[in-house]
């Protein structure tokens, strides 16, 4: 339970910070003076995302850091841990980056379809890639919340009419 409400309260954060951040970029656009496009913007709000991260982060993981911390290095060494840290961070931010002002480019509902795809792609692979079998709960699983993300994304950025847009609905067609 603990798990579920810290990620729907991550989900919950990323769409305020997919809305916030088009609304933002549209009104720092405006203003050359403050050179701030898309990538800009999306360091900023990174930014003020880990400054409001951090006192959650302390407050539950700092009792068991130092444990888990030792257990990691047990496995792996400091070196190769510290590395991929810094390696899925930076990969991380960069993918995001990419993906913001991608978004900015070409719209949210083309952004949307492509995320949905990604989602896709990433299940099928890692099927492939971990020798996971995909049996019919599993499909049924992927493809409810597939269809979901889908659906949630057009809803968020175009209201219904993304859907129905998407869809061919939405125009008169008068004989």
């Amino acid at each position: 339970m603990t798990a579920l409400m810290f990620a729907s309260m991550a989900n919950l954060a990323a769409g305020f910070k997919g809305k916030l951040g088009a609304g933002a970029v549209k009104d720092l656009k405006k203003d050359k003076s403050k050179n701030m496009d898309a990538a800009n913007v999306y360091a900023v709000m990174n930014i003020l995302s880990f400054l409001w991260t951090v006192p959650v982060v302390i407050v539950e993981e700092l009792p068991t850091l130092s444990v888990e911390w030792e257990k990691a290095v047990a496995n792996v060494g400091a070196q190769e841990l510290i590395t991929n840290i810094a390696l899925s961070a930076f990969f991380f931010y960069v993918y995001n980056e990419f993906a913001f002002g991608f978004t900015a480019q070409v719209g949210a509902v083309t952004s949307s379809v492509l995320n949905t795809a990604k989602r896709v792609i990433i299940i099928v692979v890692s099927a492939i890639l971990f020798n996971e079998g995909l049996g019919r709960n599993k499909m049924m699983g992927s493809a409810i919340a597939i269809t979901g993300t889908f659906l949630y994304s057009l809803t968020s950025k175009k209201g219904i009419a993304g859907i129905t847009e998407l869809f061919g609905g939405g125009k008169d067609k008068k004989a």
